[in-house]
């Protein structure tokens, strides 16, 4: 069996699959963090709960309902979003020209708040779902089989990274986005909604947020607790990446994602403080983050 620096190539490659799919995890997550940040200056600390709402709405959706994953790709996203514009709406506006502790305070009590209705209605034990029948099956490459719903997650993950990407940055919707919060009054004056600019980006933000988590929900056992477990990990991405920087999000999840696989290869110990030890080195380099504005 071929060895690369001592390790067999099947097990290395397979590891580097496992770190590219939940790099694609980090990526579209600490996109939508970054984006709800960089536009709305908020620091949403109840994302990783719309991670896990996201997976448990699908999986409600499957059960008594009787719709299946593809139904639950469609539905949920829009969902989630639906509930993050009302909450926009109805608490965050309000605290949009405080300090930002206010907001990590406000939205980790929305955190509490729906897992505790989750926690309710599903219970603690964790719930299973099953990979839809038309993505099951493997591809086998000669070198290494690759499971076709793990690349299925990589492809629809960073494609809707990248869509979302092109939307702000080489639009003139994103423009007006980034005009609109750079200086909200100067942009309203030409007649441009800016309320609703911020209410509808929020909801997008949510709604990546909730797409990750059904594209999750095959891969893991469903609790409550689901969103505690990345939410930490997401953070640490968005600032090695840079606070509101989208390409930053993108980029920084991916490859921390691999740097993640690589470590559990070949120091097992450190795979779960790799990313920490990174953020704790570009913030003394680079207190801005690698891709973020000073």
């Amino acid at each position: 069996m071929t060895e690369i620096f001592g390790v067999p190539a099947p097990v290395l490659y397979g590891q580097l699959l496992l770190g590219l799919v939940n790099g694609s995890f980090y990526a579209l997550l600490s996109l939508g963090l970054s984006l709800i940040f960089g536009l709305l200056n908020i620091v949403n600390f109840a994302h990783g709960t719309m991670y896990m709402l996201g997976a448990f709405l699908a999986y409600l959706l499957l059960q008594p309902l009787g719709l299946g994953y593809w139904w639950a790709v469609l539905l949920v996203p829009l969902m989630a979003a639906g509930l993050g514009i009302v909450i926009e709406r109805t608490i965050l506006k309000r605290i949009y020209k405080l300090d930002h502790i206010y907001g990590l305070l406000v939205t980790f009590g929305l955190t509490m708040v729906i897992e505790g209705f989750v926690r309710v209605y599903f219970g603690v034990s964790g719930l299973r779902y099953a990979v839809p029948p038309s993505l099951q099956g493997m591809v086998d490459l000669g070198f290494m089989r690759l499971p076709i719903y793990r690349i299925w997650v990589i492809v629809a993950a960073l494609g809707l990274c990248l869509i979302t990407w092109l939307v702000i940055e080489r639009t003139r919707l994103g423009a007006t986005l980034r005009a609109g919060t750079e200086n909200p009054s100067l942009v309203q004056a030409f007649g441009v909604n800016v309320p609703l600019l911020v209410t509808l980006v929020f909801g997008w933000g949510v709604g990546l947020a909730a797409f990750a988590g059904v594209l999750a929900a095959p891969l893991m056992q469903l609790t409550p607790q689901i969103g505690h477990s990345i939410i930490i990990t997401v953070f640490g991405v968005v600032v090695i990446g840079g606070m509101g920087s989208i390409l930053g999000s993108i980029v920084t999840g991916l490859g921390l994602g691999l740097i993640e696989g690589l470590a559990k290869v070949y120091y097992p110990e450190a795979s779960s403080t790799a990313i920490f030890v990174l953020m704790i080195l570009v913030l003394l380099v680079r207190p801005h983050g690698l891709f973020g504005k000073q």
